[in-house]
């Protein structure tokens, strides 16, 4: 096909992508599924796009996977996560082995007694649970942005430090399995746990050490183009990853880690950087998840719907929230109902399905079969769990009342992270002008500023004699966040995030 062909279909792809994320948005469909679902349509029991390359599928699933994890450390507030650090770090280690081990011996149990024919021995039990027992990303990011849901008792900073850094440890007992599964000896499980150890223990020192490094030449760096400082923190990113591949570390840690060493320190452009990583972050997810779709044929599916939705409960109901309630056992002062929606939110997505691709290129034994469950069971998490994230928040009463101001729709404003002060969007109502239609009549609370007003198509600065006219746009900045939103807006209802 001629290159003009190829992006004729990429851009028309992303085009009906994009238009489905929005229609989906209303009813609480995750991106996610639907890039799945589109992928799907267009595939080859679609409308007959073929697509079956899977080293190209894996390559674009690992820099995906890079820049994810990337951004996702560099929009991570360590002050955000510093009091559940200690809870995210058991949950994406501890947690992410204990549901590899629970969900690889009960589909050797549960599968040996009631699918026989698909022949899975321990070994290979265990590669799907460890396939599968990271939290995605990608998949958890999103949803949990996207929704606005606002958590009680951090648990927004907490599910995101799980999601951003439990794929090293998934990747590590994932690699791990399946050289196990490929040797056909008798596994040397000592020698693997040390293996596992080693590689995250050099994924972090290289993700701290370069990402500190980076950060002081970035900010000693003296370049004129200022629209080159997101490019050089993108190529620091690929360098932090590839660097630490060649030194055998765990390149996933390590970049999560780079990423979060950048976000919490003073960087040149920083907000421009961060906004840049936010589109491409979505723009890789899109990607993605389009070429899962295309990969996997919707006909190999139906033979595994049984197992996969055994695996689908198993993990849902019983591993996930075994591991996720043992691993927090100690914090005593965590609710149980704090627990069980941490236990909801162990979403899959498409880092499970790239593991995945890592058993179909080794060519193991029932590979095929592994990979179509897994896809499987990725669609029903995100049917079950994706869809109802904000219904169940609301019935464990999770959901929070903390204050927040709108972002201004009509302005763009992009004030320096050292400046406390908050910039919202304010529309002027009938009732705002019973006092008098100037300005100062309104009453805007102290430490409040208006900066400009828009009217109709047109900007202009305010001053305090300016008269108001219903359905103005009112751009201010001010220091009583929780006063404004009391006074003059309403706050984002649970409708907004359902």
């Amino acid at each position: 096909m001629q290159v003009e062909g190829i992006l004729l279909i990429i851009s028309l792809l992303f085009f009906v992508s994009i238009i489905a994320d929005k229609a989906g948005y209303k009813f609480g469909v995750p991106s996610l599924l639907l890039f799945l679902a589109v992928g799907m349509i267009f595939g080859c029991d679609g409308l007959g796009i073929q697509f079956d390359n899977i080293e190209i599928a894996q390559a674009v699933g690992t820099i995906a996977l890079c820049v994810i994890l990337f951004s996702g450390g560099l929009d991570t507030k360590i002050d955000d996560i510093k009091p559940v650090l200690q809870q995210g770090i058991v949950l994406s280690t501890l947690g992410v082995f204990l549901t590899a081990l629970f969900t690889g011996l009960a589909i050797w149990w549960i599968l040996g007694l009631t699918q026989e024919a698909i022949g899975f021995g321990l070994a290979t039990s265990l590669l799907l649970g460890a396939t599968m027992s990271s939290t995605d990303s990608a998949s958890v990011f999103s949803i949990l942005r996207a929704k606005g849901l606002r958590l009680k008792n951090n648990l927004k900073p907490m599910l995101e430090l799980e999601s951003g850094s439990n794929d090293p440890m998934a990747y590590v007992l994932t690699i791990t399995l399946l050289n196990i599964v490929q040797s056909n000896e008798d596994p040397n499980y000592i020698l693997a746990i040390l293996k596992v150890v080693t590689q995250l223990i050099i994924g972090g020192i290289m993700g701290y050490a370069m990402g500190k490094l980076i950060l002081f030449l970035i900010n000693k760096l003296n370049i004129e183009n200022d629209s080159l400082y997101p490019i050089l923190v993108l190529s620091s990113c690929i360098f932090i990853f590839s660097a630490t591949y060649f030194l055998h570390g765990n390149c996933y840690l390590a970049v999560y880690i780079g990423g979060l060493i950048m976000g919490n320190n003073k960087i040149v452009h920083k907000k421009s950087t961060i906004k840049f990583f936010d589109g491409l972050t979505w723009l890789f997810q899109l990607i993605m998840f389009l070429i899962l779709g295309l990969l996997v044929r919707p006909h190999e599916l139906i033979p595994v719907i049984i197992p996969g939705l055994i695996v689908s409960f198993l993990m849902i109901f019983v591993t996930r929230p075994l591991s996720v309630f043992l691993c927090l056992l100690p914090f005593k002062r965590m609710q149980n109902r704090d627990k069980m929606f941490v236990s909801w939110v162990g979403l899959r997505g498409a880092t499970p399905i790239i593991f995945a691709i890592l058993s179909l290129k080794a060519d193991i034994p029932n590979a095929n079969v592994l990979f179509n469950i897994v896809f499987f069971c990725t669609l029903v998490s995100l049917i079950l769990q994706g869809t109802s994230l904000p219904r169940v928040a609301k019935y464990l009463h999770v959901i929070g009342n903390s204050k927040r101001l709108r972002e201004p729709q009509n302005f763009e404003i992009d004030l320096p992270e050292e400046i406390k002060s908050g910039a919202t969007e304010i529309i002027i109502t009938k009732p705002m002008l019973q006092n008098g239609s100037r300005l100062m009549d309104i009453g805007l609370p102290e430490k409040t500023l208006a900066i400009m007003v828009k009217r109709d198509s047109g900007y202009f600065i305010p001053t305090g004699k300016t008269i108001l006219k219903e359905n103005d746009h009112l751009l201010v900045i001010t220091d009583n966040t929780e006063i404004l939103v009391d006074t003059w807006q309403t706050d984002v209802t649970d409708d907004e995030t359902n």
